[in-house]
């Protein structure tokens, strides 16, 4: 996620913090400067961490916080509460019209507005909304061609007439839509590698033509604060009601998602969150920032195992849990379940008390998916339910057969190791919870 090193900076401050007991102004005042340090290491805009600091800084230094019993938690907490209100306090949702919503999607060329449009319009989908993909990018070669191809992924009608003015395809696709009873059309408009007036009057232009509920601009995350100097202009020209940062899981730094909201005033509406054609989530200012400070993002979680996993496959793992009975069989399915919701780490940063630094060298993508697969259907059913039986003669015999290595078999089976210990601590949450009486909603737990 982008900001991982950030997270783990912050964690690391506040654990100094908690182990001073009662806090001084001078204490607080040495870990502003950390956190300031940190927002601007993370490429946050300077202007928007000095407003930040004073924010915090003047809360934290207050009589509250001075007198309180765990004044570090205290600090934490206003933090949270700086951090969600610099991204926008609340979720900002898509003004949906009675008959027609049009969205306009803007941007330069190679933020990810083709594929984002995709990912809209299946989001939209998903709530039970009609939505038509309109083709109107005719300059970028094979444009046309990429967006329609994404709409036959997603099952998702794609409306095009080739070459033609943009302004006329848009002004049609709307027509189209009210006649084929499609209640969101979203735009595809094109991009350039540099913002100009020729893109701008015909984006202005469009605007006039179909009069857009929304227009959003799609904005990579990876570019720091050049994605936020895009957003100003963008904005001045066209008026936004609102942004998608794309590639938030890459290894950018994070500062425009925390920028962005203060500089240009436009609220971030989703974020791009993977590769993947479902991974477009709805922005949420106060789940974005726990994810920040490592408290985790269980509503999300919760939001996409709902969505993505088998109820049915998750109660057969609850009961294996309980019983003490998780075995590859269990760990492979599981694998694939979870793949269902997102890359491994982006699930792990949503559970509270889990990083990826307390899990390195424990890595899950699509083609390690593959591979454990081959490992495992090489094995025989008793090792399989069984790994302690798995010695060095039956590595080198799994490695045979499943085509790899036996460092991959050893990775396996430490990653199933570790994967155990994780559902060790689960269960001691669950066993905490029951003397509690509180319940972790997610897992089954």
């Amino acid at each position: 996620m982008a900001f991982e090193s950030l997270t783990q900076k912050l964690g690391d401050i506040f654990k100094k913090l908690r182990g001073k007991g009662k806090l001084s102004e001078a204490d607080v005042n040495q870990a502003m400067k950390e956190v300031r340090l940190a927002l601007l290491e993370a490429d946050v805009n300077f202007k928007v961490v000095k407003d930040l600091i004073s924010r915090i800084t003047q809360r934290a230094i207050g009589q509250e916080v001075m007198e309180s019993l765990t004044p570090a938690q205290h600090v934490i907490k206003i933090v949270n509460e700086e951090l969600t209100a610099l991204m926008g306090s609340e979720q900002s949702k898509i003004s949906f019209s009675k008959d027609i919503t049009v969205i306009m999607l803007v941007g330069l060329q190679g933020s990810g507005k083709t594929t984002t449009c995709g990912k809209l319009g299946n989001l939209l989908s998903k709530e039970g909304k009609r939505p038509l993909l309109v083709a109107a990018d005719i300059y970028r070669p094979a444009a046309i061609t990429q967006l329609q191809v994404v709409g036959e992924k997603l099952k998702l009608p794609v409306f095009s007439m080739g070459q033609q003015n943009p302004v006329d395809i848009s002004k049609a696709s709307v027509e189209y839509a009210k006649k084929h009873n499609y209640n969101v059309v979203i735009i595809d408009t094109a991009g350039r590698l540099h913002i100009d007036d020729e893109l701008m009057d015909e984006l202005s232009n469009i605007r006039e033509a179909v009069n857009p509920s929304e227009i959003l601009l799609v904005v990579d995350s990876m570019t720091g604060q050049d994605a936020v100097n895009v957003a100003q202009e963008f904005n001045r020209r066209l008026a936004l009601t609102g942004l998608i940062l794309t590639k938030l899981d890459g290894d950018s730094r994070g500062g425009a998602a925390l920028s962005i909201k203060a500089v240009t005033g436009c609220p971030i509406k989703f974020v791009g969150m993977g590769e993947k054609l479902d991974d477009l989530e709805v922005f949420h200012p106060d789940r974005m920032a726990s994810r920040i400070l490592g408290m985790g993002d269980v509503l999300t979680l919760i939001e996409k195992a709902t969505q993505d996993l088998d109820l049915k496959k998750a109660k057969e793992l609850e009961q294996k849990l309980k019983t003490q009975t998780f075995d590859l069989n269990d760990f492979l399915e599981q694998l694939t379940q979870v793949k269902k919701m997102g890359s491994f780490d982006q699930i792990l940063n949503m559970i509270p008390g889990f990083s990826l630094q307390k899990l390195k060298g424990v890595e899950f993508d699509d083609k390690e998916l593959v591979r454990i697969e081959a490992i495992i259907n090489s094995m025989t059913p008793e090792e399989r339910s069984n790994p302690s039986i798995i010695n060095g003669s039956r590595r080198k015999r799994i490695a045979l057969g499943s085509g790899c290595s036996i460092q991959d078999v050893n990775r396996l089976l430490k990653q199933y190791d570790q994967t155990k210990k994780i559902i060790k601590q689960f269960t001691g949450m669950e066993k905490s919870r029951k003397k509690s009486k509180r319940r972790f909603p997610f897992f089954g737990l």
